[in-house]
């Protein structure tokens, strides 16, 4: 099925292996198609995958083998809203523990640096809270962190 909006993720040519680590990590994910290359191309061969069809919690995407002219970079990310701290946690460690790197207030970046924003519900909540306090409370607590941690934001709310 033609979806009438698909991300197109560029990769130097690991669209597969990223496909398959996301559809492995995350519900509603999967690979859908992969498609060759009918004929040479700057960055390959026919016969090389050239582009692979994939959703990721929900969203269809296409991952290009489009060479490394193009990398990835924190302007585009996904951001994943997590329910506790065991999803949280989940989700940040197969990141960063498959080659990812981690950076502040939740932001990480897989092996292939693509950025990803592991979110907890809690956070989102808090910082947009219409209690200018509760909200300042929860946004520095989250300054100080790489992965979120529930317990502190949590706690920050409370004051």
């Amino acid at each position: 099925m033609t979806h009438k909006n698909t991300l197109c993720l560029w990769y130097n040519g690991s669209a597969e292996e990223a496909a398959k680590f996301y559809a492995n990590t995350f519900p509603d994910s999967a690979v859908n198609a992969v498609h060759r290359a009918p004929a040479d191309y700057p960055s390959g061969k026919r016969g090389d995958v050239l582009t692979v069809e994939f959703t990721v919690l929900g969203i269809p995407c296409i991952g290009l083998n489009g060479g490394p002219i193009f990398p990835h970079t924190e302007a585009f990310s996904f951001q994943v809203a997590t329910d506790d701290q065991a999803e949280t946690d989940r989700y940040w460690n197969a990141i960063i523990d498959n080659g990812g790197q981690p950076s502040a207030c939740g932001w990480c970046k897989d092996k292939w640096g693509l950025s990803w924003q592991i979110s907890p519900r809690v956070l989102t909540e808090a910082v947009t809270n219409p209690d200018p306090a509760i909200a300042k409370r929860a946004f520095e607590a989250m300054m100080t962190m790489t992965k979120i941690d529930i317990a502190a934001i949590e706690a920050a709310i409370k004051g």
